[in-house]
């Protein structure tokens, strides 16, 4: 559980203070050094923070603000670069250009020690004993390999070695290859050690900053930053507790269950598709040609995840696939299928299917993984994206309009004339002249998304994330079979989900779910109508609305009256003083009334502090 708290002050403890003069300075150096004037950060730092040095900054007029941003967020660490690839995903709050950028952000953190490895393999499992080198290479298949082995200990400790080097590292954990004491190989993802500490001190510095922001900068109090900072600790939180990816797993491999059951080898030699002498053997009923790897729950915990290792080809080595006889264009449209399967028939899908993440296995059988970005969406958002999908083929400009509506949040109602008006423009781009076979998805929904935004339409995360893995999808088939079209093979998909809804069982499940929803309505409409009444009799019946920034327009009224009444006594003050030194009455000094020139004095002194207060706001 990240445990952070807002703070009014920076210099709670020497950890914020270090770490906020390593963001300003990094801050500075990419060009943004004006975000302290206009945060008004001065007031809030201790003096050993205001005096930080404003040292020439490298040069950076030749990037980009996207890319400075990009760069920014990948020297702060971890926390900066989950909160980017987070923002990569809400088109409602930046811009595409930054999305784009952002989409690049890579974790280039080095490996920690295996050291610390065995003390949080220790900690974690309990075990206890000596730990020694041995060279166990064959296990693995792998050539002058070290391991950790023999470790002994209790019942707990499952692994019979482990290798020391890890095969894959990046700011939340690192990835170790194992051998259990059953004799299964498995890939051991551990969490970084005091990644949870460093996490929680950039949360509290990120929500000093979003609530200065909010204060300070108005066009931004509109999206809320301290809630987006919120939000971002909720996800980062579910990302630190591999128990969850594990559930993604096993829920993924429920999807595809003839997929799962079969043993898969361990080895690339070898790998033709003719090949008859390997441990895997591709089911007939495997349809889709997915292999999603075992997950070992028992040998997993919030900072240990056990998984089956897979050691296959990635989609992205072209020149391998070709060399060892794979067939592309089969294995493009298995991951199409796995994309579409998932995501219009479960709403339950894998949200970071970059080329890195998909494994080719013997058969022409695909291997996805990293399961720790999901998305989700329900049944009525995926009913609504393929209606739009066949609305826009269709050309049925009023239909994809209101749709789109359906699609989004808005806070005032859109011109539909113009949204029709751009929305006609894009089809007719589209499909109107244009063979299928010519069509990018990826652009296609990037202009989409586009069109939404420049009419203040709020695509939803969960939303956005399915349009990413679409094009994600198409990028991949771009890389290794140019040729495929993503929306002729969507077309029976989109077909068959558009059909289920007419089904009896569908029909069925409708009538029952609206039948019982109108008797819970009917049961609770009397006793909710007596409440009402019982509240009117009593004069307690009050009713609640929200008028947006109706506080900000309270104090400034306030402000507005206070400024008037001080007004109002600065010239009550000058005309009474006249008057007294007018008619000269005493007390006298050098012929002028003492209580005249006091009165003038005061009356000054307030009017300076008056025109000072104005000038501030």
């Amino acid at each position: 559980m990240l445990n952070f708290r807002s703070i009014g002050i920076i210099g709670r403890t020497y950890r914020h203070v270090n770490r906020y003069r390593q963001i300003l300075t990094i801050l500075f150096k990419y060009g943004f050094d004006n975000i302290i004037d206009i945060l008004k950060i001065d007031q809030y730092l201790e003096v050993g923070l205001q005096m930080i040095s404003r040292k020439k900054r490298e040069r950076v007029e030749r990037l980009t603000p996207q890319e400075r941003v990009r760069l920014i967020f990948e020297e702060l660490g971890p926390t900066f670069i989950k909160f980017g690839q987070i923002l990569s995903t809400r088109p409602d709050l930046i811009p595409l250009p930054f999305i784009h950028e952002l989409e690049k952000l890579q974790d280039n953190v080095p490996a920690f020690s295996f050291s610390e490895v065995k003390s949080i393999l220790s900690s974690e499992f309990r075990s206890r004993g000596s730990w020694s080198l041995g060279s166990v290479s064959e296990k693995i298949g792998q050539n002058s390999v070290n391991f950790i082995t023999q470790l002994s200990g209790k019942i707990d400790n499952p692994f019979e070695s482990i290798e020391e080097t890890p095969f894959a590292s990046a700011s939340i954990g690192q990835v170790h290859r194992a051998v259990l004491k059953t004799g299964e190989k498995v890939a051991v993802k551990i969490q970084r050690p005091g990644i949870k500490k460093l996490i929680e001190v950039d949360l509290e510095i990120l929500l000093h900053l979003a609530t200065l922001m909010e204060r300070h900068i108005e066009d931004l109090s509109f999206f809320k930053p301290v809630k987006i900072v919120q939000e971002f600790a909720a996800t980062l939180e579910r990302e630190l507790d591999y128990t969850l990816e594990a559930s993604n797993i096993i829920r993924v491999s429920r999807q595809f269950p003839y997929n799962t059951s079969t043993n898969i080898s361990n080895s690339t030699e070898n790998t033709n598709t003719t090949n008859s002498h390997n441990n895997y053997n591709c089911d007939s009923k495997s349809i889709h040609g997915i292999y999603i790897p075992k997950v070992y729950l028992e040998h997993t915990t919030c900072s240990i995840l056990t998984m089956e290792y897979v050691d296959g080809i990635k989609i992205s080595e072209v020149e391998t696939l070709d060399a060892k006889g794979y067939d592309r264009k089969l294995l493009t449209k298995r991951g199409a299928d796995f994309i579409l399967t998932q995501v219009l028939e479960y709403g339950f899908f894998h949200a970071d299917l970059h080329p890195g993440n998909i494994f080719v296995l013997p058969d022409n059988v695909l291997c996805p993984v990293d399961f720790g970005i999901m998305g989700f969406v329900d049944q009525y958002t995926r009913e609504v994206f393929v209606d739009i999908i066949a609305s826009t083929v269709m050309q049925n400009i009023s239909q994809v309009s209101r749709l789109l509506l359906e699609l989004t949040e808005y806070d005032e109602e859109p011109n539909l004339r113009a949204l029709e008006r751009d929305i006609a423009g894009f089809t007719g781009h589209y499909f109107a002249g244009s063979m299928l076979k010519e069509i990018n998805i990826g652009k296609m929904l990037q202009d989409i998304v586009q069109i939404a935004l420049n009419h203040r339409l709020r695509i939803l995360p969960e939303t956005f994330l399915m349009l990413k893995a679409f094009t994600a999808v198409e990028g991949v088939a771009t890389m290794i079979y140019p040729e495929f079209n993503m929306i002729s093979h969507a077309a029976p998909y989109i077909k068959k989900a558009k059909m289920a809804r007419f089904s009896p069982a569908r029909i069925s499940d409708d009538m029952s779910r609206v039948t019982s929803e109108s008797l819970k309505l009917l049961q609770s409409l009397p006793r909710e109508s007596l409440a009402i009444i019982r509240q009117l009799r009593k004069g307690k019946l009050t009713i609640g609305f929200d008028i947006q920034r109706l506080e900000k327009i309270l104090s400034a009224n306030h402000q507005a009256n206070n400024t008037i009444a001080v007004a109002i006594i600065i010239a009550s003050l000058i005309l009474a003083s006249s008057l007294l030194l007018c008619f000269a009455v005493p007390p006298l000094i050098l012929g002028l009334s003492l209580l005249g020139v006091a009165g003038l004095a005061c009356a000054s002194f307030i009017g300076f502090m008056l025109v000072i207060s104005i000038f501030k706001q």
